[in-house]
């Protein structure tokens, strides 16, 4: 069965980064400043204060699992008052040793295992703004092992270390986001893919995007008729039908011309489109740049 969440995960071609131990105690605080890729942490001991730009504070216990997919500032604490020590994430220095944030002598508060990694995809802005902006997942045992055997990869220079690592990350995101309710998330990929009728028509869009869709045609693989399924879609998804289908036909086109494994009439065949003319001026449309100038530069860019 086509999966979209798995098809879209693997576009955006999440590589693996960094991954460091981290412990509190006292009285601390830190505040990172904006930093746009994905970020992760899972709490192995105890618990502290969360707080990301744009989003309610949380309390996070042993257990617990959280993925920022584009990370926005945020402030992590302990219970005790403490002024926010600023960090820039991208000009700090990548630790060989556990971070401490508090009192070094005493006792940790609280441990966690945290890191960040990239989305390679140069669709990766659009495809994340499907996914929620912050994913908080208590209890599932499976994500603790995941980010420490991920840490546990990136320590040791062994064979095959980056594939391991690639495959982990693209796990840990399943494994992430599917523990998620999708009923209640904001509008995007999970909570159409938790509508079954909706579900059913973006199965369809992923399975056969060169087939020449049309909204009567997808609401009628949903089992609805068209304004209905027109409204719930847009309001599950955050997007229209057709908008949500020319993001993933061109999502797909991007893929194939980084690759160079087919020409361009291939490409538009694959993406349902009827001639290399009308694909080009639709690709020109949506991403700035004839096809074939985006082929050349992604491979010099290789």
């Amino acid at each position: 069965m086509v999966d979209p969440l798995s098809d879209v995960i693997r576009l955006l071609r999440p590589r693996a980064v960094f991954t460091k131990g981290i412990s509190g105690a006292g009285a601390w605080a830190v505040r990172y400043s904006d930093f746009g890729d994905p970020s992760f942490c899972a709490v192995t001991e105890g618990r502290c204060r969360l707080s990301v730009d744009g989003q309610a504070p949380i309390i996070l216990e042993q257990g617990d699992f959280v993925l920022l997919p584009a990370t926005p500032g945020f402030t992590m604490s302990g219970f005790e008052p403490a002024t926010p020590r600023l960090i820039d994430p991208r000009a700090a220095t990548a630790p060989t040793e556990e971070v401490r944030h508090g009192d070094p002598e005493a006792p940790a508060e609280v441990r966690m295992l945290g890191g960040y990694f990239l989305f390679d995809s140069p669709d990766a802005a659009l495809l994340v703004a499907l996914l929620p902006a912050l994913v908080h997942v208590r209890g599932v045992e499976r994500l603790t092992t995941l980010v420490r055997m991920l840490g546990e990869e990136a320590e040791d220079e062994r064979t095959g270390q980056s594939l391991v690592m690639f495959r982990l990350i693209e796990i840990l995101l399943v494994e992430a986001l599917r523990s998620l309710p999708g009923e209640g998330a904001a509008p995007g990929l999970l909570r159409g893919l938790a509508d079954r009728r909706i579900a059913a028509a973006m199965r369809r869009m992923h399975g056969a995007p060169a087939q020449a869709w049309t909204v009567s045609q997808l609401a009628q693989e949903a089992g609805m008729s068209r304004s209905a399924f027109f409204d719930r879609f847009t309001r599950a998804v955050g997007l229209a039908p057709m908008e949500y289908l020319l993001t993933w036909r061109m999502a797909v086109a991007k893929r194939l011309l980084r690759r160079r494994e087919a020409s361009i009439d291939a490409v538009a065949e694959q993406v349902g489109y009827g001639s290399a003319s009308t694909f080009s001026t639709a690709f020109r449309r949506h991403v700035g740049e004839p096809p074939g100038r985006y082929a050349r530069a992604a491979l010099v860019g290789a």
